[in-house]
């Protein structure tokens, strides 16, 4: 082997060890913020957990953040309701496409967006979906308008 080619496997190795994530490398933990300790990684006694098929609905006037949790496997229909001022849904994303993956994206005539979100189906982890919304006739990017974050916890095993 090269002497370049082990220097960069010693990077990478330092890089994964650097990184590493008690979730198990790269399940889109909890982002943190430099200085404040890393948040608890979240339990089914935290929120209600929505297995199998679920609906989340954004109406104009709700939280512009909600949370969810689902198990593996489950498939979450987003519908974001038409916006009251001029911006429009433009898009959906997954900060981790790996385990929340965006499909079925479209804009109804009325303004209405649906989106279908589908969990991975053994691991677990949290993700932030966010929905961009902007102007037709403005120039620029679109700016978050809602985010919803999904945690995705696996069925506990006993060994």
């Amino acid at each position: 082997m090269r002497w370049w080619a082990g220097m960069w496997a010693v990077a990478g190795v330092a890089v994964l060890m650097a990184c590493g994530t008690s979730a198990g490398g790269l399940s889109g933990g909890a982002p943190t913020r430099s200085g404040s300790a890393a948040a608890p990684p979240p339990s089914a006694a935290d929120c209600t957990v929505a297995a199998g098929r679920a609906e989340v609905l954004f109406r104009p006037g709700d939280a512009a953040v909600q949370r969810l949790c689902v198990r593996p496997g489950a498939v979450v229909s987003l519908v974001l309701e038409p916006r009251v001022d001029d911006k429009r849904w433009t898009a959906v994303r997954s900060s981790v496409p790996a385990l929340v993956l965006v499909s079925g994206w479209r804009v109804d005539a009325d303004g209405t967006a649906h989106a279908s979100l589908r969990c991975a189906g053994t691991r677990g982890g949290t993700a932030e979906v966010t929905a961009p919304a902007k102007a037709p006739d403005v120039t620029g990017a679109a700016r978050v308008a809602f985010t919803l974050h999904v945690d995705v916890l696996p069925y506990t095993t006993r060994g």
